[in-house]
């Protein structure tokens, strides 16, 4: 017999199942001990199984159940799956008409927004509404720049079905993360995934300020890099998305794919990280601590840490005097 998951037994069940049809007369303890399950698996088994009708009380033995054969037992199940089934395929149908409904009717109602100049996006939810519509529409490519290191819950849980529709579609997404976001487990988790899809991720220790380009032709930038929540901005414009789109590409051929050693990917031979080199090249322009971390997109820890081990392997006493150390060594080229 094949694995019966598809007709609803998981493994316990399934096992239930099977010695009951070639011992009928085994109770709880029994299959208990057989099987190498907990009795009360087994009791949760044997409900399931009265419940797909697969066990029915016996008439010899009252109080007892008895296995229904699998040329019967099966066939109930394969009709009850075929009506909810097409119940199911109704229900959809339903569905679909009265979304084209509702959004022919919201078409001819809404007032005409070109996209030629731009569209001020104000609240999360006009933002979501426009990145849902120009996913929905996207045909080849999305390229998106998403910094500050670990991404909230809840921008990942409202990416992940635009972006599995996208990607099942064929359209390729090529997104970039700083590097911090691989100390991040549901950031870095998310990635896999999307690689894993066929979307392409890469890292890197600075970035630009959150983009997306739609098709190359339309993008989505923050009204405000520093404050997200102030809105949106979605344009079309040749002159606005020519520029983002090259300082995307520009990125893209400097950061590290999410597969790689980002730490060996550095092109010189000082064995430092991508994140060392920029936090002393930050330091080195004045930039305080907190600025550097903002910047890295990790935690003020994180970049008092990483510095005093540079000033550790520098021998350094001072900021200043690994500043000096890290010019002589070319660190900071």
């Amino acid at each position: 017999m094949l694995s019966l998951e598809l007709l609803g037994l998981g493994k316990d069940q399934e096992a239930v199942y099977r010695s009951l049809l070639a011992e009928s007369t085994e109770g709880v303890e029994e299959l208990a001990a057989r099987l190498g399950i907990t009795e009360s698996q087994v009791r949760a088994a044997l409900d399931h199984l009265v419940d797909l009708e697969l066990l029915r009380p016996s008439r010899d033995v009252p109080g007892m159940l008895r296995a229904v054969s699998p040329e019967t037992g099966f066939e109930t199940i394969l009709r009850r799956q075929e009506a909810e089934l097409l119940r199911r395929q109704q229900e959809l149908l339903r569905s679909k008409e009265t979304v084209a409904r509702t959004v022919a009717a919201y078409a001819a109602e809404r007032p005409a927004s070109p996209l030629e100049d731009a569209e001020r996006l104000i609240g999360l939810d006009a933002i979501q509404s426009r990145l849902e519509a120009l996913a929905r529409d996207l045909t080849e490519e999305c390229c998106s720049i998403e910094p500050g290191g670990a991404q909230s819950q809840a921008s990942l849980d409202a990416a992940r079905p635009l972006d599995e529709r996208a990607l099942d579609r064929g359209v390729a997404l090529r997104t970039i993360y700083q590097d911090s976001a691989r100390n991040d487990a549901a950031t870095l988790g998310y990635a896999r995934w999307h690689t894993e899809h066929g979307g392409q991720i890469r890292t890197c220790p600075e970035t630009p300020p959150r983009m997306l380009i739609f098709d190359r032709r339309i993008a989505v930038v923050p009204i405000d890099p520093a404050n997200t929540r102030l809105g949106a901005l979605c344009t079309a414009s040749p002159g606005i998305v020519a520029p983002l789109l090259a300082l995307f590409e520009q990125t893209w051929e400097m950061a590290v794919p999410l597969g790689a050693d980002h730490r060996a990917c550095t092109g010189g031979t000082d064995g430092l990280s991508p994140v060392e080199h920029s936090l002393l090249k930050l330091l080195g322009s004045g930039l305080t601590d907190e600025a550097a971390a903002k910047r890295l997109g990790v935690s003020l820890r994180t970049v008092r840490r990483q510095m005093a081990a540079l000033m550790e392997r520098l021998n350094a006493s001072s900021r200043f005097e690994a500043g000096l150390k890290a010019a002589q060594r070319g660190w900071l080229t």
